[in-house]
């Protein structure tokens, strides 16, 4: 589940178990809690209708903070979370935050949930990429390949909707917006999620939830200018909701992390997928197309692919820094 730029990538600074006190079905357990979070997230953001996409970051913004806080302040976490040796780095880090959410809300708002969905798997294979292309990460043929493949699927998910910017119909117009608008936030989020990984080496995941939440607000509200939708009040009600459940989906994806390893739970994102399916056609009416079924099952395949080769690239220099001898 793509959840942008403000979701995913927060809580990759956690403090795990004792290998002892780890417990690997209470993480996928959480995990999918929190996959279900975020996908009840996305459906009242779209059951809210076409509202402007500051506004919508406003209120997801906002109302996530109050769970997260309360987290905080049960775990006196809160006053960490206002230190910070890096303002300019969150401002930053939150800026290109904002500008992915309002891309990828934009696109929730014009596109089939499962649709929706399943173009954003391609920010971890841009992550991928921009690791290799701007940080010098090494990136071997394997994960190459996965990626070639995976942005394959992304474009047979994306081509009907993209050829309808040669026609004149208004609705075909608004979905490949939608498309498009979801893969320029999808390639905005992954910059967003190198910059926190750039963060989480000196900050703690309370300043860089606390820091992002707050700046995200201020940037929703600083469009208010340019023309809020008035809103309904079972509207509001579904845009504060949306906010709750991202919030909740924020914590519960951070302990799935404190409870098992990365590559044990990080599969169980693509269950985002069969309620977006399930949701989109019960809520909404959409039937997944071929090109979405065909396309979302290379995506997820090349995601996986390069989870499974990242585990094992994992444990491969843990074995070697095992047999090599300490230095000097």
């Amino acid at each position: 589940m793509a959840y942008l730029a403000g979701d995913r990538g927060r809580c990759h600074d956690v403090s795990p178990l004792p290998d002892d006190d780890r417990r690997p079905l209470t993480g996928i357990t959480l995990k999918v809690a929190a996959v279900c979070a975020f996908v009840a997230m996305s459906t009242f953001i779209k059951a809210s209708g076409e509202v402007p996409p500051g506004q919508i970051v406003f209120f997801r913004s906002l109302f996530a903070v109050i769970p997260v806080v309360a987290v905080m302040v049960f775990r006196r976490e809160l006053a960490v979370a206002f230190r910070t040796s890096r303002p300019l780095s969150h401002i930053a880090r939150g800026v290109v935050g904002v500008i992915a959410m309002g891309l990828g809300f934009f696109a929730l708002t014009r596109l089939p949930l499962p649709e929706w969905i399943a173009i954003n798997y391609a920010q971890p294979l841009i992550v991928v990429m921009l690791s290799a292309l701007v940080f010098g990460e090494t990136v071997r043929i394997f994960r190459w390949g996965a990626v070639v493949v995976g942005l394959i699927g992304v474009t047979i998910i994306s081509w009907p909707k993209l050829t309808l910017l040669s026609s004149g119909a208004d609705l075909g117009r608004g979905e490949a917006l939608g498309v498009l608008a979801a893969l320029v936030g999808a390639v905005v989020s992954a910059v967003a999620m190198l910059l926190v990984r750039r963060l989480v080496k000196t900050e703690g995941s309370p300043t860089i939830v606390f820091w992002f939440s707050v700046t995200a607000t201020v940037a929703g509200l600083l469009t208010l200018p340019f023309g809020w939708a008035a809103l309904a009040p079972l509207q509001a009600v579904m845009l504060v909701m949306a906010g709750l459940c991202g919030g909740v989906g924020q914590i519960l994806m951070t302990e799935s992390y404190r409870h098992a390893d990365m590559s044990t739970i990080a599969p169980f994102e693509y269950t985002s997928m069969l309620l977006g399916i399930a949701i989109g056609y019960t809520v909404f009416g959409d039937i997944p197309t071929i090109h979405v079924i065909v396309g979302g099952a290379i995506v997820v395949g090349a995601g996986l692919f390069i989870i499974w080769r990242e585990h094992r690239l994992g444990l491969e220099r843990g074995a070697a820094r095992r047999v090599t001898p300490p230095q000097g």
